[in-house]
């Protein structure tokens, strides 16, 4: 039996790697997750405010024209989002920046190069239905 792709949970990908979104990406479809790709701050920035809020965002911290910190923050301010989990996905492996992401609303933060079952059990953490 096939589960409805309608009742999928959506992941927001905003990653401008191409190598490392198609991993991901991969790696949550085969999961069940339905994924949506932006490749830089600028798209995740329009989609934010004009889009319905998916289940999860995975965010990376340095994108092209507008950085995750700002795009959290917009996600923050948007009332229809404010309680999408937002993991931030980072190169960066500094207190600072870890302080930063938090600071700004992420819900947790992943270093690159990451582990992909760590990553997707953080996801599983986050995608829980409620009982």
């Amino acid at each position: 039996m096939q589960a409805d792709p309608a009742a999928a949970p959506r992941v927001l990908l905003v990653e401008d790697d191409e190598h490392i979104s198609q991993v991901l990406r991969f790696m949550l479809e085969r999961q069940g997750y339905q994924v949506e790709h932006m490749a830089d701050g600028r798209a995740a920035s329009h989609h934010v405010a004009a889009s319905d809020p998916p289940a999860l965002v995975l965010l990376d911290v340095m994108l092209p024209y507008v950085d995750g910190f700002e795009i959290v923050q917009l996600i923050r301010a948007q009332p229809a989002w404010r309680e999408v989990p937002v993991l931030m996905l980072t190169a960066k492996n500094t207190e600072r920046d870890t302080v930063r992401a938090l600071d700004a609303g992420a819900s947790d933060f992943i270093i690159k190069p990451f582990q992909p079952q760590e990553l997707l059990a953080r996801v599983r953490r986050y995608l829980r239905p409620s009982a």
